[in-house]
């Protein structure tokens, strides 16, 4: 196997490495430190440029006859909401404050909403595109609610009201999410040509998004290395979202199977738009837990790749 037709075959693990190992370049070699000060924000802030057009370019592709809601998608939100006020309940009983740190870093990978970008990866995997459009946005709905109602109880000097909460969630869905849909569907009534030369190209929007995550795996890297946590506290604020993933993952495809939508389901519970939770992690919560949903979107890529590489050689997912 040659190198090209490897990158192409392992394009998400590929970009996880390669975002890490331009980080560790750049900010140990001397001469290119100043190089990276400079290109390191900028590249950043092509993150949200980038992801708008990978979702313009999928919502281009999307079955607008599919996007309605699903019996799945309120199941989901169900389990989410039952298992973050679980883990309120175990966090409020925890007396150690190591403890409670660590229960803190899952809470916030179980209460994240959904990553827009999951739509991305769904395709790929051969899921439905609306299905999990639909999903997101109820995703996000739900967590614009349930935030106020849980963060006083596991940070008592948590002091985010309703509004504040909502508001900011729903900017960034609407932002994010709802605007390059609208577009979407807009170009596809009124330049319908154009759109039909993005649906041509098959993987466009994935390969925009593997660069993204190149960005955001060198940035989620350094934070863990300059975190002020260590020894068996960062071992576990690493190991856990493992755990998470997977359960996650595991619990959406046993729901998604009993409705013939595993591979959206899965998705919609296991990928997760950890950007989003750290910020509230490092806002609201205990700033030293935000290394947890920061190891999330390692392990949620790794998952991913090896979905892509065994829907790839075997043509379906049986799970």
């Amino acid at each position: 196997m040659d190198f090209l037709a490897f990158v192409k075959k392992w394009s998400l693990l590929c970009s996880l490495c390669f975002g890490i190992a331009v980080y560790v370049l750049f900010a140990n070699v001397p001469l290119l430190q100043p190089v990276g000060d400079i290109v390191g924000p900028f590249a950043v802030s092509l993150l949200p440029v980038v992801l708008f057009m990978l979702l313009y370019v999928t919502f281009c592709k999307i079955q607008i006859e599919d996007m309605r809601p699903r019996a799945w998608h309120f199941w989901l939100q169900a389990i989410r909401i039952t298992l973050s006020g679980l883990l309120v309940w175990i966090i409020t009983q925890a007396e150690d404050a190591t403890t409670k740190l660590i229960l803190e870093g899952v809470f916030i990978c179980v209460i994240c909403p959904t990553a827009a970008a999951a739509a991305v990866v769904t395709e790929k995997l051969g899921g439905s595109i609306a299905s999990m459009t639909i999903y997101t946005i109820i995703a996000n709905v739900v967590t614009s609610i349930i935030i106020p109602l849980f963060f006083p109880m596991v940070e008592r000097s948590a002091d985010i009201s309703f509004l504040v909460a909502m508001s900011a969630v729903l900017r960034n869905v609407t932002i994010v999410l709802v605007v390059p849909l609208v577009l979407a569907l807009l170009s596809r009534k009124f330049i319908p040509r154009f759109t039909d030369k993005i649906r041509e190209m098959k993987n466009l929007g994935f390969y925009m998004w593997c660069f993204n995550l190149a960005i955001v795996s060198g940035l989620t890297f350094r934070n863990i290395l300059h975190s002020s946590v260590t020894g068996k506290t960062l071992f576990w604020l690493l190991v856990l979202p493992l755990v998470v993933a997977l359960v996650l993952f595991s619990i959406g495809k046993i729901v998604g199977h009993a409705y013939g939508d595993s591979v959206s389901a899965g998705q919609a519970l296991g990928q997760k738009n950890t950007v989003v939770g750290i910020w509230l992690t490092v806002t609201f919560l205990n700033p030293l837990a935000a290394v947890a949903p920061g190891a999330y979107v390692l392990w949620q890529n790794l998952i991913n790749a090896w979905q892509i590489w065994y829907k790839e050689k075997y043509g379906e997912l049986k799970w």
